[in-house]
């Protein structure tokens, strides 16, 4: 009944990698390193049971959080900070420093996509207040919206390409094989907490990408007839769908011709409650994605220092 909108589809678990990427190192814990190997142990039972809804994602971006607060720990250590030292301007070591800026530009982008989404959703809460029922002129606010959506999808899998040429990339240098058991535990670490980054940070470009979700128009003939006898109810308390397609279907609905003013009134007030759920979602991922941008650069700062004269 519900047509989704092509696109090619990108899968955000990624939990494979860690059993088939080699990187040559021991994977014994060391006592510097046991805090950060909790947190990425969290970060993959989340991996493995990963969904696209706001709720899930929310708990990705803040176990993310929690793990570059270690690893900011971590490099603050002198013995951390003389044993990469040691081996400044190598290229293993470059990857290693290299990993926080890109993740931080995606975040940026990202960021700013999310800010957009939630000026328009704002805009779209505003025009529907005033929307009196049998009025039709609604048409291009939601066009702007759909529009929206369509930039955002387009933009969305130009990321997720992005962070699985990282994921390809990065790290093609191996380290030597004569490092100290704490260097090696802790390029192991930074390594490992660099791909499950990547992993959460596609399945919230997932979530952002999400097929716009629209009923055929001769199905909407048919849905405008059951709704005048009474007897269709829409269940957008779907569980296989997410924030942002609740929205779409909630929307959609508004365009069906020949509703009663019962119905119709009923269809602009579904849509005003799934529009101020997904401002609330917005807001978790927005204040979520604050704290981990503060985290990478702190990483990046710890990364930094090491290497300053």
């Amino acid at each position: 009944m519900m047509k989704r909108a092509s696109m090619a589809t990108f899968s955000p678990k990624h939990s494979s990698r860690y059993g088939v990427r080699s990187i040559s190192l021991p994977t014994k814990s060391h006592p510097s390193t046991v805090r950060i190997e909790e947190e990425l142990s969290k970060l993959k039972s989340w991996e493995a049971s990963s969904t696209s809804k706001v709720a899930t994602i929310c708990c990705g971006l803040s176990g993310l959080a929690e793990l570059y607060k270690c690893i900011e720990d971590l490099l603050k250590l002198p013995l951390t900070q003389q044993a990469l030292f040691q081996h400044q301007n190598e290229k293993w070591v470059n990857e290693l420093l290299d990993c926080p800026v890109g993740f931080l530009d995606l975040l940026g982008k990202t960021r700013d996509a999310i800010l957009l989404m939630k000026g328009s959703v704002e805009e779209l809460q505003s025009a529907l207040r005033r929307r009196r029922v049998g009025d039709l002129d609604t048409e291009s606010h939601l066009s702007t919206y759909w529009s929206l959506r369509r930039n955002m999808r387009k933009e969305c899998t130009k990321s997720l390409l992005l962070l699985k040429q990282m994921d390809h990339e990065s790290f093609g240098a191996s380290p030597p094989l004569d490092l100290s058991d704490h260097l090696s535990a802790v390029v192991r670490v930074l390594r490992e907490a660099s791909w499950i980054t990547s992993s959460i940070f596609q399945s919230l470009v997932v979530f952002l990408s999400s097929p716009i979700l629209k009923l055929k128009p001769n199905k909407w003939a048919f849905v405008s007839r059951l709704m005048q006898k009474g007897v269709f109810a829409c269940n957008n308390h779907q569980e296989n769908i997410n924030e942002l397609e609740k929205v779409d279907f909630a929307l959609d609905s508004l365009i069906v011709d020949n509703l009663s003013k019962v119905a119709e009134a009923e269809k602009i007030q579904s849509a005003h409650g799934r529009l101020e759920a997904l401002v609330v979602a917005i807001e978790e991922i927005e204040n979520r994605l604050e704290c981990l941008f503060k985290r990478l650069i702190n990483t990046r700062v710890s990364f930094l220092n090491i290497f300053s004269p």
